[in-house]
């Protein structure tokens, strides 16, 4: 079996069978791919920090099967970092991304995808991100580009920052920095009340129907991520599909950008948006969220009504 051996930080990686190709269509091979996180590095890294991740793993590619892994690797390396949490009847030992080593060692592992927690490892009851998942019926963005737009609205109503980023799939992810300080339960409970506003001020484009069958073809506001272990796909991700696009962030002046879509970014060309930092203007210090909290209440008490 060939192998490369690369330079990551002060480690050495090595790389198996760098020739097999991931991405059939591009023909991204296994090298392309760790090269292509080694690249972004600098970009995913602070977004990874910390983070319990599970990892989507795509062994033989595209074409062949795929396994979500929230356990480490058992051939990690000892100086990946790990973390025990629990689950129901047990615990989960995580993989945790402190480092380009560790980025280029899960690249080999075939990791395409990086899904992270909304908390850290180190305070996992208690979320620093909130996440609004605009997840259309179907492949048709611009009905995501207006829910967007609604949502960036209602928060600036609630005095919250939020940050913007396509998934590389469908949709796009609006992330609310919080200040980790409140538990998953009031979060979500928090979440679910801005969706149901949001969906109250456009009944016939968006809802916040859980089930399929009777979401009518609207845009669903899907907040499921907010709760304790559930993850959303982490900024620089590659995603399973043609072309390799990659969950990229953006400001909220190129929504506006009718070139801009969910595939907008791929591993050719993210690099040149990632150098632009669009969430540069994001408070890198989250808010608490009870002003908001007590703001949504007074909106819903002078009139609005559940979607």
């Amino acid at each position: 079996m060939s192998t490369r051996r690369v330079r990551a930080g002060r480690r050495t990686v090595e790389i198996h069978r760098p020739e097999k190709v991931l991405f059939p269509g591009p023909g991204l091979t296994k090298a392309g791919l760790v090269d292509y996180y080694r690249s972004v590095a600098p970009f995913m890294l602070p977004e990874l920090r910390g983070r319990p991740l599970m990892l989507e793993r795509h062994p033989d590619g595209l074409g062949g099967p795929q396994f979500m892994q929230k356990n480490a690797p058992a051939s990690c390396p000892d100086w990946i970092r790990t973390v025990e949490l629990a689950k129901k009847g047990g615990t989960v030992t995580h993989p945790v991304c402190d480092d380009t080593a560790t980025l280029v060692y899960l690249a080999d592992q075939a990791t395409l995808t990086f899904h992270r927690w909304q908390s850290r490892a180190d305070r996992p009851d208690f979320p620093d991100r909130l996440v609004f998942d605009l997840d259309p019926a179907e492949d048709d963005f611009e009905t995501v580009r207006r829910a967007a737009a609604l949502l960036g609205e209602l928060l600036g109503e609630l005095r919250l920052p939020s940050a913007l980023m396509t998934t590389g799939s469908r949709g796009l992810h609006v992330i609310v920095p919080l200040d980790g300080r409140t538990g998953f339960d009031e979060v979500r409970d928090f979440a679910s009340g801005a969706a149901r506003t949001l969906a109250a001020r456009d009944p016939d484009r968006l809802t916040t129907e859980v089930r399929t069958a009777a979401r009518g073809g609207r845009l669903y506001l899907d907040i499921q991520r907010n709760a304790y272990a559930q993850t959303a796909v982490a900024p620089f991700s590659v995603r399973a599909r043609e072309e390799a696009p990659v969950a990229t962030p953006m400001s909220w002046d190129q929504l506006k950008d009718p070139e801009v879509t969910a595939r907008r970014w791929t591993v050719a060309n993210v690099l040149e948006q990632a150098r632009t930092r669009p969430w540069a203007g994001v408070p890198s210090r989250g808010r608490a969220l009870g002003p908001a909290r007590r703001r949504l209440a007074a909106l819903r008490g002078a009139g609005e009504t559940r979607g």
